[in-house]
């Protein structure tokens, strides 16, 4: 938490900019986010949107430009802002432990009215103490701790175990239910529905649709965005004179956030709309560009025109001469004219539409499937896998080209479910076969790849130096080519998982399991990776919260439900 002192009710941003010593990630954001408004910031991975949003949090310095913010700012992010020494109890008690207090104020100045009733400031300590335990839900206290914990799910975790013992996804919702009973007036959102199933993805945009201050956040949940927010801001390249972002940047550069572009709407209108835009960005860049060729050819022809071979003197030619004269007075003019217009569109023209990545799953798999190369029957075969206290016994067969979407609450086994496919963990009862020609990879919910090697070094010691030279990292398009030399750790969340599936993809599996497919991608790629899904000729188990792509999901289903 980050104390601020008031300044108004709206978060304002006014030219921030931010680089590191490799890459320049923001430059020139500005923006207001007024009280009770609900604004996403969305962009490709790497545009800046963690890192801006730890700038407002003061977790992190811009170079330049200034944020204010009204009262506390409050960040949900990966780090959890409590001691892992604590237990589940005392998480939530340390969160609400400044509330409390707030009552006690109140309490306290109410008694100090009614004991000196002519102190001219009782009246207006306790009026200013009412008013800020209203706004952050004191006299609601408990009955949001208990919500929360029960939306959240994490009802069933005994209040004394520490909460350095609990998994990833309850340690990432104990921190967001201590952020939300803490209630800052200012909440930062770092993709807040990672871990969370429909039950705690309803109960958090009910909450922000009352949340009395301005939020921000960051996330790639589509379905979320078109309920949950008052208006986005797009952090990706839009059309603006290339003199601009030459100042500061490769105009040509997709991966640096430059101002920021405000949309109110849903998420599914912006994609409409994005599309519209990018097309008419197109067209008028090559537009411009064709009138750019005209010019300059236009130009060259003119000089020539104007410079015939000089010959000796006579009568003859003095007449000549006075026509040809004028004739260059009109051409110079002429000339003088398409050189001013040739200046003005090259300082004006507008930049090259970046060329975003776009997700190419590989084919070598599909033809094997043509040719007949892949094992007939199922590829791989459950049989009433067990694991104590985290999966019911459950039964599966897929076959190629078939697809299973693993549905549940959190806690019902989705991801132990993938793990024991998978082999990472072995059941308590049943069993797990693969097919003999077939292999099984498991893309996880977290990035898994790290360490101080440039990327695309890491690829190559991954998959081995033979399979990234026939399947060069750039084959995949989840890694942009400027960032194939930088440091694995300096990359986002979502560029690290995009190294992660790229390993995974370089000799694909024919059984493919993903656990959350979408978290941490970009919007777009979310968009690929459920069209590549379709095609995939190998068996697929999806595990996912994302309700968008649940909706779209043509294949089989399997609902598990929590253990007894």
């Amino acid at each position: 938490m980050h104390p601020n002192p008031p300044r108004g009710t709206h978060l304002r941003l006014d030219g921030i900019s931010k680089s590191y010593p490799d890459r320049r990630v923001l430059t020139d954001i500005s923006f207001a986010v007024a009280a009770g408004e609900r604004a996403a910031l969305i962009g490709e991975n790497g545009t800046g949107k963690s890192t801006l949003l730890r700038i407002v949090a003061g977790l992190e310095d811009a170079d330049v430009g200034k944020v204010s913010a009204p009262g506390e700012v409050g960040l949900f992010h990966q780090q959890p802002p409590f001691s892992l020494d604590l237990t589940a109890d005392e998480v939530l008690r340390d969160a609400a432990a400044p509330l409390r207090a707030l009552g006690d104020e109140v309490t306290s100045a109410g008694e100090h009215l009614a004991a000196h009733p002519d102190d001219p400031g009782a009246g207006t300590r306790l009026e200013l103490a009412l008013a800020e335990a209203e706004r952050r839900g004191v006299w609601e206290l408990d009955h949001t701790i208990d919500e929360l914990v029960e939306g959240l799910g994490i009802a069933d975790i005994p209040r004394e175990r520490p909460v350095r013992e609990v998994s990833g996804g309850q340690l990432a919702r104990f921190s967001l239910a201590w952020m939300l009973v803490r209630r800052p007036e200012t909440l930062l959102l770092d993709e807040p529905t990672n871990h969370l199933d429909d039950r705690g993805a309803e109960l958090l945009a009910r909450m922000l649709h009352t949340w009395p201050g301005p939020v921000l956040m960051a996330s790639h949940d589509r379905a979320f965005l078109d309920e949950s927010v008052s208006h986005l801001l797009d952090l990706d390249p839009r059309p603006m004179p290339r003199r601009q972002v030459d100042r500061v940047a490769d105009a040509s550069d997709a991966g640096a956030a430059h101002g920021v572009t405000r949309f109110t709407g849903t998420y599914s209108q912006y994609v409409v709309a994005r599309a519209d835009e990018l097309t008419r960005w197109q067209e008028q860049y090559e537009r411009e560009q064709d009138e750019l060729n005209r010019l300059r050819g236009r130009l060259h022809d003119d000089h020539r025109v104007g410079h015939p071979e000089r010959g000796p003197r006579t009568e003859a030619r003095g007449a000549k001469k006075f026509y040809s004269d004028r004739n260059a007075t009109v051409v110079a003019r002429r000339v003088n004219d398409a050189r001013t217009a040739l200046e003005r569109l090259e300082d004006e023209q507008v930049r090259k539409p970046p060329k975003h990545l776009r997700f190419n799953a590989d084919r070598s798999l599909a033809a094997a499937r043509r040719a007949g190369e892949l094992p007939s029957g199922a590829l791989v075969t459950a049989s009433n896998v067990t694991v104590r206290d985290r999966l019911r016994p459950t039964s599966l067969a897929l076959a190629a080209g078939e697809r299973l979407l693993v549905e549940g609450p959190n806690g019902c086994g989705k991801s132990t479910l993938l793990e024991a496919l998978a082999g990472r963990i072995a059941p308590d009862d049943g069993s797990v076969t693969v097919a003999p020609r077939g292999s099984v990879a498991l893309l996880g919910q977290d990035a898994e790849v790290s360490g101080d090697d440039c990327v695309r070094d890491t690829y190559e010691q991954l998959v081995g130096a033979e399979l990234a030279a026939r399947r060069p990292l750039a084959t995949f398009g989840l890694i942009a080519g400027r960032d194939e030399t930088r440091p694995v750790n300096s990359l986002s969340v979502g560029q690290r998982r995009r190294l992660d599936l790229a390993v995974l993809l370089a000799l694909p599996p024919e059984v493919l399991l993903l656990d959350e497919p979408t978290n941490h991608f970009s919007l777009l790629l979310s968009e690929d990776i459920e069209r590549a899904l379709a095609d995939y000729p190998g068996a697929v188990v999806v595990a996912s919260h994302d309700r968008m792509l649940r909706r779209r999901w043509g294949g089989q289903r399997l609902e598990l439900h929590p253990p007894e």
